[in-house]
Order: C-alpha cells, then sequence, then structure tokens
C-alpha cells in the first residue's frame, strides 16, 4: 500500500511541469555552481602553488646581507584553499588568504576577494553550499505544501481515510513520493559533486569530511520534508499550506540567521580594527604595566645580560648583545600579540558557539556551521592556519637572531650573512586539520541537526496521525 501511494504522488508531481521546471532549475544552479566552484579551486590552486615557488625563490636567492634585514625582508605564508571549498567557500572571502611574516609584526591577512566586490556580491555569491541549504527547501516546499492540504480542499482526502488506509500508511506513502522526485535532482547533484571532488588533486583525502557533509545535508532536507508535510497535515486549504511553510522558510533561512548576527555581536562584540591596532602599540610601546619605555626596558635587559655572562661591559660578551636584543625585542613583541590576539581569537570561538547553540531556533545555522567546518572554510580552521603561520615566523625570527648573536660580534648590524643562511630556513609546510578535529569541535551542531531531524519527524507523525478530512 505504501508503494503504490507513492508511485502515485511521484506520478503526479512529475507531471506537473511546474515541478519539472522547478526541479530542472535547481539542478543546473547546482551544477553550475559546483563547476564554478571546481574551476576556482584549481585556479587558485595553481596560483598558491606558484607564489609560493616564487616567493622561496626570492628568499632563497638574497645575497650576503645582515640577517636582520633579512628578517624584515620577510616571506608570504599563502593558505591553501581546500579542496572541498568547491562547494562551500565559507568566509575565506572574507577573512584573506596571504600575510607577510617579517620581524617585529604579526601582520594582518591580505588579498580578501569580498573587498573587491560590488555591493550586490557583498550578499554572498552563489555556491553548491548556498543552493543547497537556501533553495532546495523551496524545492520540497512545492512539492509537499498540498499533499495533504490539496486532497483535504477537494474532498478527496476524506474519501481515501473512509477506504480504510490508514494516516500513517498514507503518510508514509507521501513522504517517499515526495522524496523519490526529490531524488531526482539530488542525487545528479550528489553524483556530480563527488566526481568533482574526487577528480582534483588531494580529493580523495577529503572523502571522510566529503561522507559526513553529504550525511547532514540528508538529515537536513528530512527534516525540511518532515515540517513541510507537518504543515500540509494541519493546514484546512493549500493555499494556507503554502503560506505558513514559506513562512517558515522566511524566519528560519532568512531572518534567524541575520536575527542570530546581530544578537552574536551585542553579547561578544570585537574592537574596532583602530582600537584593536592601538590597545597594541600601547603594550608594545609602554610595557604591559604602561610605563617601562622602550629605552628603560633595554637598560634592565643590558644589566641582566651583564649579570648572566659575568662581565663588566658589552664589549666582554662572547657573543653579540645586538642579536640578543632583538631577540628580546621579538619576545616582548610576541607577549603582546600573544594577549591581544589572543582575547580576538577567544571571541570568535565564543561567537561560533553562540552561533552553534543559536541551533536549536534554525536547522540552517546548524547546516551552515557543519558545512563550512567540513569544508575547511570556517572561523576555526583559518585561525588555525594563522597560528600556523605565526609559529613560523617566531621561529623564523630566532633563527635570524641567532645568526646575529652568534656570528656578528664586533660587527653587529655590519655583519652579512653568507647567502647559503638562507636555504637552511625551512619552508612552511602546512598541514590542515583532521576531520576528527574538525568534528570535535561542531558536536553541538550536529546534535541539534540530528535532534531537528528527528523532532520534525516525530512532528510529522504525530499530525499526520491526527489530522482530520
Amino acid at each position: 500500500m505504501i508503494m503504490t501511494i507513492a508511485r502515485k504522488e511521484f506520478t503526479e508531481m512529475f507531471r506537473d511541469g511546474r515541478v519539472r521546471s522547478g526541479g530542472l532549475a535547481l539542478l543546473l544552479l547546482v551544477g553550475g555552481s559546483l563547476l564554478y566552484g571546481m574551476r576556482q579551486t584549481q585556479q587558485l590552486a595553481t596560483e598558491r602553488d606558484t607564489a609560493r615557488q616564487l616567493t622561496r625563490a626570492h628568499w632563497v636567492s638574497q645575497p650576503a646581507k645582515n640577517p636582520h634585514s633579512a628578517a624584515h625582508y620577510g616571506i608570504y605564508a599563502f593558505k591553501p584553499r581546500a579542496t572541498l571549498a568547491t562547494l562551500d567557500d565559507g568566509v575565506d572571502p572574507y577573512v584573506g588568504v596571504t600575510t607577510w611574516l617579517e620581524a617585529h609584526k604579526q601582520n594582518e591577512f591580505q588579498f580578501r576577494p569580498a573587498q573587491d566586490a560590488t555591493s550586490a556580491q557583498r550578499f554572498g555569491t552563489l555556491t553548491a553550499a548556498t543552493t543547497l541549504q537556501l533553495l532546495v527547501p523551496l524545492l520540497i516546499i512545492l512539492l509537499g505544501f498540498a499533499v495533504f492540504a490539496g486532497e483535504r480542499e477537494q474532498g478527496t482526502l476524506r474519501q481515501v481515510l473512509s477506504l480504510g488506509v490508514k494516516p500513517s500508511v498514507l503518510g508514509a506513502g507521501k513522504a517517499l513520493g515526495v522524496a523519490g522526485v526529490l531524488s531526482l535532482v539530488l542525487i545528479p547533484a550528489a553524483v556530480l559533486g563527488v566526481i568533482a571532488i574526487t577528480g582534483m588533486p588531494d580529493g580523495g583525502s577529503d572523502l571522510v569530511r566529503l561522507g559526513v557533509m553529504i550525511v547532514s545535508y540528508i538529515a537536513y532536507f528530512v527534516a525540511w520534508l518532515a515540517l513541510t508535510l507537518a504543515i500540509s497535515a494541519f493546514a484546512s486549504t493549500a493555499r494556507v499550506s503554502l503560506a505558513a511553510s514559506l513562512g517558515v522558510w522566511m524566519l528560519v533561512c532568512i531572518l534567524a540567521p541575520r536575527l542570530m548576527t546581530d544578537v552574536v555581536r551585542s553579547v561578544h562584540p570585537t574592537p574596532s580594527a583602530s582600537a584593536f591596532a592601538a590597545a597594541m602599540k600601547r603594550d608594545l610601546d609602554g610595557g604591559f604595566d604602561g610605563h617601562a619605555t622602550g629605552a628603560q626596558r633595554e637598560k634592565l635587559f643590558e644589566e641582566a645580560v651583564l649579570k648572566k655572562y659575568g662581565v663588566d661591559s658589552l664589549s666582554q660578551l662572547p657573543v653579540s648583545f645586538a642579536g640578543l636584543s632583538l631577540h628580546e625585542g621579538e619576545r616582548h613583541g610576541d607577549e603582546v600579540f600573544d594577549k591581544h590576539y589572543g582575547a580576538l581569537w577567544t571571541t570568535f570561538a565564543e561567537q561560533e558557539r553562540v552561533r552553534e547553540l543559536a541551533a536549536v531556533v534554525s536547522p540552517v545555522l546548524a547546516m551552515r556551521s557543519l558545512s563550512m567546518a567540513l569544508a575547511g572554510t570556517d572561523v576555526a580552521q583559518h585561525l588555525h592556519f594563522q597560528n600556523a603561520a605565526e609559529q613560523y615566523r617566531r621561529s623564523l625570527m630566532t633563527a635570524m637572531n641567532g645568526e646575529m648573536t652568534m656570528k656578528s660580534k664586533g660587527q653587529d648590524f655590519d655583519y652579512k650573512a653568507d647567502p647559503s643562511t638562507w636555504s637552511n630556513v625551512a619552508p612552511f609546510d602546512y598541514e590542515a586539520p583532521s576531520a576528527a578535529w574538525v568534528l570535535q569541535r561542531h558536536t553541538p551542531a550536529m546534535l541539534f541537526l540530528g535532534v531537528w531531524a528527528a523532532g520534525a519527524v516525530l512532528l510529522a507523525g504525530w499530525s499526520i496521525g491526527r489530522m482530520t478530512p
């Protein structure tokens, strides 16, 4: 009986030209966004590899020069574009992809595509993730809003129930019919996505993430299908069902994310760029107590070094005081950077936590958080890369200052290191976090998405079981 009802619903929906047109348009949107994302990912990967090789060549080809000059010459670190960013580019267009690693500074990331976007583009690009999260629910509503309400309005629901068909059987058949039509769009889209990802370099390493992403989207679509059927079971007419379903979509997909963004900024505000820079400069110049000037700290450090080596003057030191002083300056700067950037990163983490907890009012918030995380384009993984780049910068500065300390005694800033010094510095090599690392940090989003799917199914079962003809 269930399969008979499912075939009847599938046939009727498939014959509807509006459904076919909507499904085809959605499939084209998903396919087009996938192809665009794949092309963009491949292009950016090629550009990044070229830039990495070029900046490394510039570094190792430096002539003999003072190590501190080389530290200021610096080197660029390029954030790799994850393969699954083909599906969801997340925060990448807004946070930048490149940072310059140099002495005394922890620089902001550069080259944010969103900065060069037009006002229309800043509303967001049409990615596969955007299509799946916002437009597929609309297709589900189009398919399912009239399954019960339409038959109630036409009087056929009473006839079907009078024949002894159980509401649960009727609901299961109609749900399978809607799912069958929906699968004509989603299965080709999923196959195309898998082919696109696995066909790219290193795509095979992301299969676990891709698998979890597919399961997550299935749960998301199940939640929308169940919600649509529940509304249709309660609504008196198809028009009421459609209006109510679209209202829920507007509230859950558009208004709730916008509202939660404002709430997050209010609960965990971040300082303005100018205030952040001013506070950091104040600590760099005056120390954490706000009183010790750079000259005073230099004098105290000089006294500590003389005492450590048991000598009376800097000329008696077995090493270069200039190198030691530069290293101490970097150490002080690192403490300041850790204080201010650490507070900023903590605020970002708290904002992400609030967003995930807010998924209790909107499944799209849970799905969006999971999608970006699995694609490697969320805030947490950007900070993971930024921390790796900063640790490399610090090791580079330590190496340059160590060269000064051990070899420039008597010459200080006139000392020139051999060109082979630059090639002895290992290139920056970043390893992205594992899928387990990602999932561990997004357990709330997975739980809320599962709760939404299970809760929607229970609601649909309850409403169908109690619907009246």
